[in-house]
């Protein structure tokens, strides 16, 4: 049985959030859930709710809480993007061997199916712990054996989705944050403090009741709104909101209305240029390399425009230095992409 309280300090900790503003509660209520079944078994539990309401970074704070407890662990971070990419199922299946033998110095796997067939040789020889995040597909869950008949006495499996369809497990279903929570993570970003300025109190609450509790909107929208102070911008972005809702009845949908807000508030086409590049190609990469790739094409001062994209929350950067984008984030580039290549 695992603890609520356990925490650990390795430094094979993720990076979970700027500001984890209700993480530590939901983190509570999905190791409650895991302690319903004996540990001897092998547990498997399902993540699941809307596009941008937090289920990558809860997975990420229930990891780093349990991940001591396990002689093997893995987190296959945005399996959707992966596996997109030329050989990504390949690849998925490298990555998850390399973390049972601690090495990437393992042989390498050649097709899907000679990968699942290693993997059904090596996971029941130890006890781990698997994060498959952001999975869209049941065949992505084949391809990695996810079965508790693959894994080794007292394994975990957490498998992040946004189709509940897709789980035969247990579930945790994400719900939005609560108005208090809500404010507090708004006002982290639009005013770099917990509460808002007197003087922004009740817009602050009208911007918040129209991102529903959604973590990523609300993160996205405070901090386009840090850059000003003019109460008629932050009129004009609550009337955008109000209009994003009446318009669209699927979260999904709206969260990316709102990131289209900051992304045509960036007001310079170098800036909107390289958020969709790195959207398209350089997700994952390390950020110095990012920088080198992006100098040496069209961009000047890559480093200055790359901030911009990190103060909106358009782009972030991990523990390893490495550029990453939300899940949600990177969709709405690779579809703005997508259509500038269609209309040509």
């Amino acid at each position: 049985m695992f603890m609520a309280s356990s925490s650990s300090s390795s430094s094979t900790n993720l990076f979970v959030a700027d500001h984890p503003v209700g993480v530590e509660s939901r983190v509570q209520e999905v190791i409650q859930l895991l302690n319903t079944e004996p540990s001897e078994e092998t547990r498997v539990i399902g993540i699941c709710g809307t596009g941008g309401i937090g289920k990558t970074t809860i997975a990420k704070a229930v990891y780093n809480k349990i991940h001591h407890h396990f002689e093997a662990k893995s987190f296959l971070l945005n399996v959707r993007q992966v596996w997109e990419q030329d050989n990504g199922e390949v690849s998925l299946q490298q990555q998850l061997l390399s973390d049972i033998y601690k090495t990437t110095d393992i042989k390498k796997i050649e097709t899907v199916e000679s990968g699942k067939m290693i993997l059904q040789e090596m996971l029941p020889q130890k006890r781990m712990l698997l994060v498959v995040d952001n999975v869209n597909e049941q065949h992505q869950l084949d391809a990695l054996c996810i079965s508790c008949k693959w894994f080794g006495q007292g394994s975990i499996i957490i498998i992040t989705t946004r189709h509940s369809y897709m789980l035969y497990y247990r579930v945790y279903k994400m719900e939005p944050m609560n108005i208090h929570e809500s404010l507090e993570l708004f006002s982290l970003y639009a005013f770099k403090q917990p509460n808002p300025i007197e003087d922004f109190a009740d817009l602050s609450r009208e911007v918040v009741m129209n991102c529903h509790g959604l973590p990523l909107s609300l993160e996205v929208i405070g901090s386009f709104l840090l850059t000003t102070r003019r109460k008629t911008e932050w009129n004009s972005v609550l009337e955008k909101l109000q209009q994003i809702n009446r318009m669209y009845h699927l979260s999904h949908a709206r969260v990316q209305e709102i990131i289209r807000i900051s992304f045509h508030g960036l007001r310079d086409g170098d800036v909107e240029n390289m958020f969709l590049d790195i959207a398209l190609n350089l997700c994952g990469m390390d950020q110095d390399d990012v920088i080198k790739i992006l100098k040496d094409s069209v961009y000047y001062s890559a480093e200055i425009r790359i901030r911009v994209l990190l103060q909106r929350r358009l782009v972030t950067v991990d523990s390893k230095n490495r550029i990453c984008m939300y899940g949600p984030v990177q969709h709405f580039g690779r579809d703005i992409n997508c259509n500038a290549s269609f209309n040509v």
